[in-house]
């Protein structure tokens, strides 16, 4: 598909109306990752989403560090097989369904089939976005991950969900009741400006509307299964580990301004 057919813009507009991973803005040019790894730095929106200009098409960004670097919290070979083969998936199946929906466009594709590509656009495009910026939102431990957040942030924790401790509880809750697969995230809605812990199932579903994300986790089986099997609750609690709170602070300054 080349870029005559579909281009940057079409391919930004185009996931306009997905999940938590359309809010992710300027994320990933933003600072709080371990940006001296083997993968190299972060680059900034669009190219940050992994968007190959000469294809016309999105591409698999690197993790931001090597995938044994979040060890013993999330191992390396899940690391790995999560980046490698199911966000990869996710870009592949993006691709494909904006490929079937410029084909519709042109006269050459089923447009009995619109509906059918445009959630796969919405099913893919969110696993593709949700999972880039799920890799800058943790880091090794001691190395920007782990810990308690700091400055506004631990401000309106305090405040908003009545300290670190409740606010865990919270989160921890929800991300073990999403029923299948799917994320928690810590958010801001967009009217109050207010924290809120907001369940994604499916990834593409159950998103307050305009919510800004500050950090989320993945509970997709794949997400944990070689180490903790069934244990999903080991998983959430061997993730606060390696969450990067450096991380959720700047995506919380860029939501609540």
């Amino acid at each position: 598909m080349g870029e005559s057919t579909f281009g940057r813009r079409e391919a930004m507009a185009a996931l306009g109306a997905l999940g938590a991973g359309t809010l992710a803005g300027a994320a990933f040019a933003q600072p709080g990752v371990d940006r001296t790894s083997k993968a190299g730095p972060a680059p900034a929106l669009p190219s940050g989403l992994g968007w190959d200009e000469s294809k016309g098409e999105f591409t698999l960004p690197p993790l931001p560090y090597n995938p044994a670097a979040l060890e013993p919290h999330i191992d390396a070979q899940t690391m790995t097989i999560h980046h490698g083969k199911h966000h990869a998936g996710y870009v592949a199946g993006l691709n494909k369904a904006l490929a079937e929906l410029a084909k519709v466009r042109e006269g050459a594709g089923d447009a009995a089939l619109v509906k059918h590509w445009s959630r796969e656009v919405s099913f893919h495009g969110s696993g593709h976005v949700n999972h880039t910026l799920f890799w800058h939102m943790l880091a090794p431990a001691g190395k920007g991950g782990g810990g308690r957040p700091a400055g506004t942030l631990a401000a309106a924790i305090d405040r908003e969900m009545g300290g670190f401790d409740k606010f865990t509880t919270h989160f921890k809750a929800a991300a073990n009741q999403v029923e299948g697969g799917g994320w928690a995230w810590l958010a801001v809605e967009p009217q109050g400006r207010r924290l809120v812990v907001i369940q994604q199932e499916k990834q593409q579903d159950l998103m307050l509307t305009g919510a800004r994300p500050v950090l989320g986790i993945d509970v997709w089986e794949h997400a944990y299964y070689l180490k903790y099997q069934n244990r999903r609750a080991d998983y959430v609690n061997a993730w606060f580990e390696v969450a990067n709170w450096g991380k959720a602070q700047d995506l919380y300054t860029q939501a609540a301004t």
